[in-house]
């Protein structure tokens, strides 16, 4: 190390000392951006004097910036957020740091750290402000930073690589539905599909892995709901930015340090049923309020949405079972699954692609029940061969009569498969009970498509769903 290098370490340290350890940091915290950085600088240059030092002014510029990150905000991480091109970061302990960039994972190189204080106060500063802690007695902890990025944090004796932090950026710009199909996130057909889907209060949930996109999507699709709405948003840790006036969020917060004072998602969405809402919007369900979602969708609480890690649809429908077991209510598995068919129209599930993006992998619809088992049938799939994209199963949901019944047209030849063949409604379900309010989809004729039930067939009729609107004549 050079010898302007060890000078402008040893200036370092002292300046940080004297913020960190005076009345200077509570000063600091106080002052906009480029008071602080002023701040800083004048500090950086009252000990040079005293020092009888002297420092380049490439040096001096880059201490004054490491000093006043790391005193007054998030230190040696503070530059890689500020990239737009990284979109997580991962702290290994001190020594070990990774970005990821375009989806893919990168090893940020040098030393970062200092040491395993420096990770540890970065920590510090970012639970303070949230009236949360970590320590020996709760040494892993979720939080949020001012922007919305959502930060989680656990150290030894948990961690043994040293403290650990991730961050998950929150994007300075919300995705529109036209940058998802720009980036090749889905298809024009299909977003038009959703888009109808939600205006129409179809009930929608978002699956997929962790960091999938599944709250961006989200986000993206509650922008196709009409302004007039009152929506109610329910998030563990606040990340949803819509677009409509009329919007309450709703927070959940932990237990504080004596263990008291927590408020789950269960409980919010209980609260939510009472504040008059229009939508209901969850941004994860993973525990028993899976059931008061299901009981709120089918109980006239239409056009809700929520999201939930599960690895397909066909798997999301049965972590929803599990988790409305969770809750303190006693209930039958065949039950659970009458609200799950009868409340469920929509599953969107998202994935990684081959080459890092994120994107829609499944449309599937929920089409009742057939022999006491949820019929979940794909509409649009994302297919890696003959050559990757996005193609149509030519199934045609029993959805289309409700949007149509709400005067929201969509156009069926985007149902027609990949190969050409006609567009055909799920197969027909053995079991004749009306489920959850849900009447039995259409039989299969040569001649097209009919209702169910008795009387005349008419030709060509889309496959209906009488949930809530008694008999529909098309």
């Amino acid at each position: 190390m050079s010898a302007i290098a060890l000078e402008a370490e040893r200036v370092k340290h002292q300046v940080r000392a004297r913020l960190l350890g005076g009345p200077l940091g509570s000063e600091l915290d106080r002052l906009g951006g480029p008071q602080r950085r002023l701040r800083v600088r004048e500090e950086v240059l009252s000990v040079l004097r005293e020092e009888r030092a002297i420092l380049p002014a490439e040096a001096l510029t880059e201490m004054v910036n490491q000093v006043s990150d790391e005193v007054v905000g998030l230190g040696p991480v503070e530059r890689l957020l500020k990239d737009p091109e990284v979109s997580e970061v991962m702290v290994n302990g001190a020594d070990d740091v990774y970005v990821e960039r375009k989806g893919r994972i990168e090893k940020v190189e040098g030393r970062l750290f200092e040491g395993e204080e420096q990770v540890l106060h970065l920590i510090e500063r970012i639970v303070s402000p949230l009236g949360l802690r970590v320590d020996e007695s709760s040494p892993y902890v979720d939080a949020r930073l001012p922007d919305g990025s959502r930060v989680n944090a656990v150290i030894p004796p948990l961690s043994l690589c040293g403290p650990a932090v991730t961050i998950r950026k929150f994007a300075l710009r919300p995705f529109s539905p036209e940058d998802l199909v720009r980036m090749g996130g889905l298809t024009e057909p299909m977003m038009e599909f959703l888009a109808a889907s939600v205006r129409g209060k179809a009930n929608i949930l978002v699956s997929g892995g962790t960091g999938t996109g599944k709250t961006t999507l989200l986000g993206v699709l509650s922008s196709f709901i009409p302004a007039g709405e009152r929506l109610i948003t329910i998030e563990d840790a606040a990340e949803l930015r819509l677009s409509q006036p009329h919007v309450v969020s709703l927070e959940a917060r932990p237990p504080n340090v004596e263990g008291a004072g927590e408020v789950t998602v269960r409980a919010l969405v209980r609260n939510a049923l009472r504040m008059r809402p229009d939508r209901i919007i969850v941004g994860e369900v993973r525990g028993g309020e899976a059931l008061d979602m299901l009981q709120a969708m089918n109980t006239g609480h239409e056009g809700a949405m929520s999201t939930a890690h599960a690895n397909s649809p066909r798997d999301l429908v049965s972590r929803l079972e599990t988790m409305a077991l969770m809750s303190d209510v006693d209930l039958p598995v065949g039950h659970v699954r009458d609200q799950i068919a009868g409340a469920l129209d929509l599953v969107v599930h998202m994935a990684r692609l081959s080459d890092g993006r994120r994107g829609v992998s499944r449309i599937s619809a929920i089409e009742g029940l057939r022999a006491g088992s949820v019929v979940v049938e794909d509409v649009f799939v994302w297919k890696r061969r003959p050559a990757p994209g996005f193609a149509a199963t030519g199934i045609m949901p029993s959805l289309l009569s409700l949007l149509h019944e709400r005067d929201e047209r969509v156009d069926p030849r985007i149902f027609r498969s990949s190969g050409g063949e006609p567009v055909t409604p799920p197969q027909e379900i053995s079991d004749d009970r009306s489920v959850g309010g849900r009447p039995p989809l259409a039989n299969r004729k040569s001649e097209g498509w009919v209702l169910a039930g008795p009387g005349p067939r008419s030709p060509r009729h889309w496959p209906g769903r009488l949930r809530r609107f008694g008999t529909i004549t098309e």
